[in-house]
């Protein structure tokens, strides 16, 4: 819920893209996929497989495809000359290993290709993260590292960085209450993060550049709770205060920001849904499928 989240350890194989550290021999032969239809004609989907490396690690493989729908091509005068849809992919091997009872790390490498019209860029990434989780306590703390590499082909004879981030997460529930919470800072590689209030729609009216200590603080959180009755289902709520004031428009949209999701799980397969408003134009509908082969298999 809120769009990120690095320490929730029962999110299954998909959670693996946010941390690779939340990977284990639990996970071994699970397989994810999940699909969410965005904003116009974008549509994102990905698939992923998990199985255990040992008694103390595991790898699993993914793939992430983002497709942004049709856009008219113009020429410079602003004639329509035909379409194009531009897309991004993604394909990560992951591999992490228990350190401690308590601690475990792991990595990503992840080759990403994007194609806009007649133009294309081919480039390499490394995430590295680390979770520590105490069962008893029903406490996890992540630490992740997303992005360090850079372009191995480039769209023109510009070299661009990928966006390196530092994320930290936490997770934990406590006695006698059915909800766990969970709160991640992200984009910690810079503190200020403006934004513009827009107007109240009269003439005149003038966007406010909004750069607060309280409002670049909470541009870095998104918080989310789960309520668990059982181990075999939950309701979750998030809150991403970013995606609200990136979205906002002066007819503000009460839900903008927020996120709701239910999930269901058994032994051999579960299925989770999550819905979104960023906007007062838009709704974002999620669903996520997962299973374990060999139980699948085997039954």
């Amino acid at each position: 819920m809120g769009g990120i989240n690095i320490s929730s350890v029962d999110a299954g194989v998909l959670a693996t893209e946010q941390n690779p550290a939340l990977l284990g021999p639990e996970h071994s032969s699970r397989a994810g996929i999940s699909y969410m239809r965005y904003i116009g004609d974008s549509n994102f989907a990905s698939a992923a497989y998990s199985h255990a490396a040992g008694e103390y690690g595991a790898w699993a493989a993914s793939i992430r495809y983002f497709g942004y729908g049709s856009i008219p091509r113009t020429d410079i005068s602003g004639i329509e000359t035909g379409s194009f849809a531009p897309k991004d992919l993604a394909i990560s091997g992951i591999y992490s290993h228990s350190l401690s009872d308590l601690l475990r790390g792991g990595f990503a490498i992840k080759a990403i290709y994007s194609s806009y019209d007649s133009y294309s860029a081919f480039a390499l990434g490394v995430d590295l993260g680390i979770n520590y989780y105490d069962e008893e306590k029903d406490l996890s703390l992540s630490a992740v590292v997303v992005n360090l590499g850079g372009q191995i082909k480039r769209f023109d004879q510009t070299y661009d960085r990928l966006p390196v981030d530092l994320r930290l997460g936490w997770t934990q529930s406590f006695p006698g209450l059915p909800v766990r919470f969970s709160i991640t800072a992200w984009n910690l590689t810079k503190w200020k993060l403006p934004y513009y209030e827009s107007g109240d729609g009269t003439m005149g009216a003038a966007p406010a550049l909004k750069s607060s200590f309280g409002s670049n603080l909470m541009r870095h959180l998104v918080f989310a709770a789960d309520i668990v009755p059982s181990e075999r289902y939950y309701i979750g709520v998030g809150y991403n205060y970013k995606t609200r004031t990136d979205m906002s428009t002066y007819s503000r949209n009460l839900l903008s920001g927020f996120s709701l999701g239910a999930g269901l799980d058994t032994d051999t397969w579960g299925v989770g849904v999550a819905l979104a408003q960023p906007h007062s134009g838009a709704f974002t509908f999620m669903v996520s499928l997962s299973a374990s082969i060999e139980q699948l298999i085997g039954n």
